[in-house]
């Protein structure tokens, strides 16, 4: 049986944790629609990892350990929401830093607040995202943050698709981005711990390399 012992990177421990509690789906028979339109053999959800505290120790606390490494001068944290909230909070309380998160469109009632937390113009603020895709919503926070005075440092995630689009997207908007695991690894431990099928292999880089076309 694999363990998470057996692998020496974080992102392959990661890729393996998100795998074995099935944060991660594979269905290239019966696809997923994202909310962009697009049909997916795969599905992601890292909420999943809240549940399981082993699992949402390691992405705290390999979160921590990068934030350190790439970005020393952070002095806060926002999280993107949803999904990115929680594990802006978790990573805010080990580094016991301010945090701040961003709706994807200011409320329509109250104060209006797009940004939830205090404003500090000049902070330098780190985002946090649980999953990368497009990029497009991850970037729209980035740009609310700098609208409201933040001098942005970076951002960090979970898992990335590795889009080229979202590739481009982020130098095109000169954001540093850090993600602690990625599909290509996903994929690899999916096929050494039997999660992901040799039948499967074409039909997953397919899918990676045209989302939009794929399964149409």
């Amino acid at each position: 049986m694999t363990t998470i012992t057996q692998f020496d990177t974080i992102a392959e421990k990661v890729a393996f944790s998100l795998l074995n509690i099935a944060a991660v789906k594979l269905r290239p028979e019966q696809p997923f629609q994202w909310a962009s339109g697009w049909n997916s053999p795969i599905y992601c959800d890292n909420r999943f990892t809240l549940s399981y505290p082993e699992v949402r120790t390691l992405i705290k606390d390999s979160l921590v350990t990068l934030i350190a490494a790439e970005f020393p001068q952070a002095e806060s944290v926002a999280g993107v929401a949803t999904a990115g909230i929680p594990q802006a909070a978790l990573i805010a309380d080990a580094m016991q830093l301010p945090m701040i998160y961003v709706r994807p469109k200011p409320k329509d009632h109250g104060m209006g607040n797009m940004i939830e937390g205090k404003i500090t113009p000049g902070q330098k603020v780190v985002v946090v995202e649980d999953l990368i895709s497009t990029g497009g919503s991850s970037l729209k926070a980035v740009e609310a943050l700098k609208d409201a005075g933040f001098e942005v440092l970076g951002m960090v995630s979970i898992f990335t698709y590795g889009f080229e689009i979202a590739n481009d997207n982020f130098n095109n908007a000169g954001v540093k981005l850090f993600s602690l695991s990625n599909y290509d690894t996903l994929v690899n431990v999916g096929l050494t711990c039997n999660f992901i099928q040799n039948e499967h292999i074409a039909s997953l880089q397919n899918w990676r390399t045209n989302p939009a076309a794929w399964g149409k």
